[in-house]
């Protein structure tokens, strides 16, 4: 079960930042002309009804293609689509509608599937099927029988859930093949952030009553500085709360999402920015949005830059004296290293 904070919001009064994460890597297109990125804007909108957000703005270069989202974000690569939600949203309801979208496409061969999520602070306000992980497993089983789940962390304080493939064929769905990565595979790298407890000052810079416009949000906050040759497309919502994808030439993408009310507060960073140490990186978000607590999670396939050191990371992180480490957890998939730590404020941080 998802465990609730015990001083918890009215419903009324409520908004869940905890964000949903699918993401799904299709081997090379069995036409010439195999794209995800083909896939016309009306038919991403009509997918995205399944999920119950729309789309509110759009960047691309000759690498991605980054949707903003009414909740939170969609990247678009040619053969790489990445979801993630929050609030209310159901978006494994359009899993079946993307895979057939794929298909067209000559997408028919799966070699990664993620679904990930931390524990829901009022799972009972959330929609089926997300109203519990229990669920959202007997769900994507349906149509990845062969899929694996795991959860990390404190399961009766703060844990973070993994829907997963191990297994290369799935025997219920003749059409969709999932197949393992090989060490020869383009390298793969996913750093998430989580934040809780943040700064009230810092947040009430994501509010109407403080800046007009997301950009003058990004400027004053200095998101604009964590990843600087990020091409930033953001959004301050009325009357709070603050949208953001970043995308460089790389082809690697940053997005952050803020709930900046006091008594839920919640950020969420994510990258695939490419580096051998992502120590620095850590610091330079926390030090922007200062929160009370953090979970740290790290996807690295073998070709990665980060696949022999996130081992390095935690050892260094954990000797800063501002943070004590909570939890944390290491898991060897057939592709992938992934490290979890969780984290809560010791000491009072220095401005």
């Amino acid at each position: 079960m998802d465990q609730q904070d015990l001083a918890m919001p009215d419903i009324a009064h409520f908004f869940e930042g905890v964000e949903k994460l699918l993401e799904i890597w299709f081997e090379e297109s069995s036409s010439p002309t195999g794209d995800l990125r083909n896939i016309t804007r009306p038919e991403w909108e009509n997918l995205l009804r399944h999920v119950k957000c729309e789309i509110i703005s759009f960047t691309k270069n000759d690498f991605i293609d980054a949707f903003l989202l009414s909740e939170s974000s969609m990247f678009v690569s040619k053969r790489r689509w990445i979801l993630k939600t929050c609030g209310t949203t159901t978006p494994l309801k359009c899993l079946e509608q993307l895979l057939k979208l794929a298909k067209v496409h000559g997408f028919s061969v799966i070699s990664d599937i993620f679904y990930s999520r931390k524990n829901f602070t009022r799972p009972e306000v959330q929609n089926s099927p997300h109203k519990g992980f229990y669920e959202e497993v007997t769900y994507l089983d349906t149509i990845f029988p062969e899929g694996r789940s795991y959860c990390l962390g404190s399961i009766n304080l703060e844990c973070w859930y993994l829907y997963t493939f191990s297994k290369p064929e799935l025997k219920a769905l003749p059409d969709i093949i999932v197949e393992e990565n090989n060490i020869d595979a383009d390298p793969d790298q996913t750093i998430e952030i989580l934040m809780q407890n943040l700064d009230k000052n810092v947040m009430s810079v994501f509010s109407k009553t403080h800046c007009s416009t997301g950009t003058e949000a990004t400027a004053h906050s200095g998101i604009d500085q964590i990843l600087p040759d990020m091409v930033i497309d953001d959004f301050l919502f009325d009357p709070c709360g603050y949208s953001m994808n970043g995308i460089n030439e790389h082809g690697e993408y940053m997005t952050i999402h803020i709930t900046p009310e006091e008594k839920f507060s919640y950020v969420s960073f994510e990258s695939n920015v490419a580096l051998n140490n992502y120590t620095k990186l850590i610091n330079q978000v926390i030090k922007t949005f200062k929160p009370g607590k953090f979970i740290v999670t790290i996807f690295a396939n073998k070709s990665s830059l980060a696949y022999e050191t996130m081992k390095e990371l935690e050892i260094e992180y954990s000797t800063l004296s501002n943070w004590k480490r909570t939890d944390m957890q290491c898991c060897n998939f057939p592709s992938y290293n992934l490290l979890f730590a969780q984290y809560s404020r010791a000491v009072e941080i220095s401005t």
